[in-house]
């Protein structure tokens, strides 16, 4: 079973923008889901969003770890591992 690689570069962050994605909310977007970067506390908008800020936070930045930021949801992905993580990383360093 493959593990991902990258949990040392998880950090307790907070969220930048907790009310929703830092992009849509600076150019008047719309999202569908939420996920926070566990680099940085970047909120950005899921693949399903029209602007997909998440994973383009990623592409800029090369933070591997992000985890939703949707009420009731704990689970995570690693971008490089290309990995499902369930609990969340942040979660889960924490404890």
């Amino acid at each position: 079973m493959a593990e991902c690689t990258h949990l040392d570069q998880v950090h307790d962050v907070r969220a930048r923008t907790p009310d929703g994605c830092e992009e849509c909310l600076r150019i008047g977007s719309t999202w569908v889901h939420l996920r926070l970067c566990l680099g940085c506390g970047h909120v950005g908008c899921c693949d399903n969003s029209p602007n997909k800020h998440a994973t383009a936070h990623y592409h800029q930045t090369h933070e591997a770890l992000m985890q939703s930021f949707e009420p009731g949801e704990d689970w995570g992905w690693c971008y490089v591992d290309e990995l499902f993580l369930e609990p969340a990383p942040l979660q889960e360093a924490l404890r």
